[in-house]
């Protein structure tokens, strides 16, 4: 069972949004049982993600998996739920370090301190490094905090935020999904669903499927340095802009079919 302190200002609600999550979860919930309290928001999972989360003593909540394709929609009800003032948000292929939990607790326990932090996140893969410090807005006080119900997004919260130091990689989550290229294509597909939706207001032409590609290859490839890596640097700079391509033919694709109707 998972410990649990007495609740104060000073303590802090892991909360983990899952669905059919059972690959990485014993490894994830394990890596945040000293915290004050871990709560599972699962979307109606069909494997054992729900068994394993009881067996590790964390607290199980529902959310209607409905039609949603991305764990967002049940971010704000999720986070609402802790118990603790504060929150730390962790993905179910995220593992929290020791240092990270240490350094979350002096900071709540300093005066003045920030309502929100930005934790940079080390991804893999092919292996490799990519994409660091990828900052994501994760630990944040729980009153007032909301978060769209659109994939890639981050919380609005009431307060200043700031960034860890992303020299200190110690404090960084460790994203445990190092995907093949057939998941990277399939997790394409499921997010620009979701994307077309956040950017329904958007209008794109034709140009756009020709230069917004070819930038974000350019960004990732030269200015973020993935030319050092190899062909999986290539690769990973390929399937960004294919990203990018993907997304706006389905909101062309949708905006077309609203005329035609």
């Amino acid at each position: 069972m998972i410990p649990k302190k007495s609740l104060s200002d000073q303590s802090i609600s892991v909360v983990i949004n899952t669905y059919n999550a059972e690959e990485h979860l014993e490894k994830v919930v394990k890596a945040v049982q000293d915290f004050d309290e871990v709560l599972v928001c699962d979307m109606e999972s069909t494997d054992h993600t729900v068994e394993i989360a009881r067996r590790l003593g964390c607290r199980v909540i529902t959310f209607p998996k409905a039609n949603h394709k991305s764990a967002e929609p049940a971010r704000t009800f999720a986070i609402q739920s802790a118990t603790s003032p504060w929150v730390l948000v962790v993905d179910a292929d995220e593992i929290v370090t020791p240092d990270l939990r240490l350094y979350l607790y002096r900071h709540i326990a300093t005066p003045g301190c920030a309502e929100g932090l930005y934790i940079p996140r080390k991804n893999y893969f092919l292996h490799q490094l990519f994409g660091y410090p990828d900052y994501q807005l994760r630990f944040f006080i729980r009153e007032g905090t909301e978060w769209p119900p659109y994939v890639h997004t981050f919380p609005t919260i009431k307060g200043r935020t700031e960034h860890l130091p992303k020299k200190c990689k110690e404090l960084a989550f460790i994203h445990l999904a190092d995907d093949s290229i057939r998941k990277r294509l399939h997790k394409t597909n499921e997010y620009t669903d979701n994307e077309v939706e956040k950017r329904s207001n958007k209008h794109y032409g034709a140009w756009s499927l020709v230069y917004d590609p070819a930038w974000r290859f350019v960004r990732a490839y030269i200015l973020k340095g993935e030319c050092l890596k190899g062909v999986p640097g290539f690769i990973n700079a390929t399937l960004d802009a294919y990203y990018r391509f993907i997304m706006i033919a389905k909101i062309i694709e949708q905006k077309q079919n609203h005329h035609i109707d």
